[in-house]
């Protein structure tokens, strides 16, 4: 037996009893005659005392350890001396009668401690070690606690976890594919799951009416802060249901996480919100309702009076910062320029003080008084307030207004990530037009069912109105972030065709690439629908960061490598050779 209890275990309680640790060597302390160790394992740590009665044995494997040495330990529970209250084990202290060094340890290249010296790109190449760290190991516990909540949830809702393949068929509708070469069929590929979207869907015309999924999922695409190449899935599907089916049963999978995760109750229905209404006020539709700082519509109060860069502009919006009229001339410059970036995209900022003077402006000399109050009142702000004013087009502008709302709530502490503020976001457009390609696309896939209210628009040969058809689909978005996306889905095989005209997809295509759940839809199809939350941005928010990396255990850089295994790899030619495959570089 390498152990008889854990580091994080032995209390007062345990006093005088006999017991044997393992673990890693966090610290050790020569005191003259005495020598103390810290030793780690995955529960806490435990100090390890070899005083002066201790035989030469253990004193001479005691001198050449080293950190990070593996070590088996045994001896009495002591009460300690000199308690230390920042650990739960900080009573009491092991006198050593017996240690075997288990495995010696090179000097790690950077301290395993909570703030440890070791810079990002480091800790990566030893992600191993960089696990060893309390931070990811806290991240990773709550991971697991969050997969076997959202399971145990789930479970007593009468859904069925259902594993579905990895080796599917190429859909390139999206985001670009990982695809994988076949060598009993050469020439041929296999891809790997965006999401296991049409699997569920069939599994719903098979009968299996609640399906759920923690499931890997594989996309091409540029990366960020909470995007890799591969990422986690809750992923959701039910039959017979309506939207506020969908809402009512999510909710309640996210009240419980709340509930057992952090010990947070969250009462009442979560709010909702139009995707329109999210653009109009938020600029995002994805917005952060923890903090107010709404956008206001001031284009028939400041158009057509005389200052050019808001007379040309389609649209004119501003926000209103409470209590920052004291900001400096610099401050001011500063966000004007921070406003100027390529992705927020805006040409200038105008901003308007309201002080125990007056209402001042950086365009006063085009604006009575009157037209300044006037702005003021649209928020309402109030004396000591600061509004800040941008122009252009619409959408774009609502936009970077949205992103200033965020840069302002977080350059005041708004964002507090120990609150959290659930929402719906609902009705999204069916479709987008993209000029490059004169086509449109599905803005959330090609199986989302039309409002119901929407199906003459989504039938008639009309651009304009088809760009006016609404998506029976929803988004779950927490603290500024989307956690969760779904919609009711199609069922209908006539409605699926059309969506696929509609997309551009002559028949043959169409069939091609799904003509496995057309047929399916020929063979009864429920009315069904679901949602995907991204289990690793959640863990994230639940764990009061915005990076995903810390929440999974081996994950990728910002440039989609493993610089621990160093991959993506070459592999060898005859590799290639058996997969029928040449390279042009």
């Amino acid at each position: 037996m390498y152990r008889t209890h854990t580091c994080g275990e032995l209390r007062l309680q345990h006093k005088g009893t006999d017991v044997t640790l393992a673990g890693w060597v966090q610290r050790i302390r020569n005191l003259g005659g005495m020598t103390f160790i810290d030793l780690r394992d995955r529960y806490g740590i435990t100090q390890l005392v070899i005083n002066d009665q201790a035989d030469a044995h253990i004193k001479n494997a005691a001198a050449r350890l080293g950190r990070e040495f593996v070590l088996q330990a045994s001896g009495a529970v002591a009460e300690r001396l000199s308690k230390n209250a920042k650990i739960p084990t900080g009573d009491i202290e092991i006198i050593v009668t017996a240690l075997h060094v288990l495995n010696a340890a090179e000097t790690p290249p950077f301290t395993i401690e909570d703030e440890s010296d070791g810079g990002e790109e480091l800790r990566a190449r030893f992600r191993y070690l960089d696990l060893r760290r309390n931070p990811l190991r806290r991240a990773i516990e709550l991971r697991h606690q969050m997969a076997r909540e959202a399971r145990s949830y789930l479970d007593s809702e009468q859904f069925l976890e259902i594993e579905t393949p990895f080796l599917i068929k190429s859909t390139p509708e999206g985001a670009r594919d990982f695809v994988v070469p076949s060598r009993m069929n050469p020439g041929e590929f296999y891809a790997l799951p965006q999401s296991p979207q049409t699997f569920k869907q069939l599994l719903m015309v098979s009968g299996y009416d609640r399906y759920f999924q923690i499931v890997r999922c594989f996309r091409d695409e540029d990366l960020r802060a909470d995007r890799q190449p591969e990422f986690t899935q809750i992923d959701c599907e039910m039959a017979f249901v309506e939207r506020e089916d969908i809402l009512h049963t999510f909710e309640g999978l996210a009240k419980h996480l709340f509930r057992s995760v952090l010990q947070k109750e969250i009462t009442g229905d979560f709010p909702r919100m139009s995707y329109a209404d999210a653009l109009r006020y938020y600029g995002s539709d994805k917005p952060d309702i923890r903090f107010g700082m709404r956008i206001a519509d001031l284009t028939g109060i400041l158009k057509g009076k005389g200052f050019a860069a808001f007379d040309g502009a389609g649209y004119i919006g501003g926000i209103c910062v409470e209590n920052a009229a004291g900001y400096t001339r610099k401050q001011l410059d500063e966000l004007t320029e921070w406003v100027k970036r390529p992705q927020i995209g805006a040409k200038g900022l105008v901003h308007v003080r309201l002080t125990g003077e007056g209402i001042r402006s950086s365009v006063d000399k085009f604006y009575t008084p009157d037209d300044l109050q006037a702005v003021a009142a649209e928020f309402p702000a109030k004396e000591g307030d600061l509004v800040l004013i941008l122009a252009g087009e619409a959408k774009k502008t609502q936009e970077a207004l949205g992103a200033l709302r965020i840069e302002m709530g977080n350059r005041l502490g708004l964002r507090r990530n120990n609150e959290f503020a659930p929402l719906w976001v609902y009705d999204f457009p069916l479709l987008e037009w993209d000029e490059d390609t004169q086509r449109f696309y599905a803005m959330h896939h090609p199986f989302t069912a039309p409002k119901p209210d929407d199906l003459d628009k989504f039938y008639a040969n009309d651009k304009s109105l088809l760009a006016q058809v609404n998506a029976n689909a929803y988004d779950f978005v927490l603290n500024g972030t989307e956690i969760g996306g779904g919609s009711i889905r199609i069922h209908d095989a006539k409605v699926q065709q059309r969506m696929f005209e509609v997309l551009g997809f002559s028949k043959e295509e169409a069939d091609y690439k799904f003509g496995f759940l057309i047929n399916a839809f020929k063979y009864g199809a429920p009315p069904h629908g679901g949602i995907a939350f991204g289990f690793d941005r959640w863990c994230a928010l639940f764990g009061g960061q915005e990076t995903i990396r810390d929440y999974i255990a081996f994950p990728k850089n910002n440039a989609g490598r493993d610089v621990m295994l160093d991959a993506p790899s070459k592999i060898d030619a005859a590799q290639l050779t058996e997969l029928q495959l040449e390279l042009k570089l």
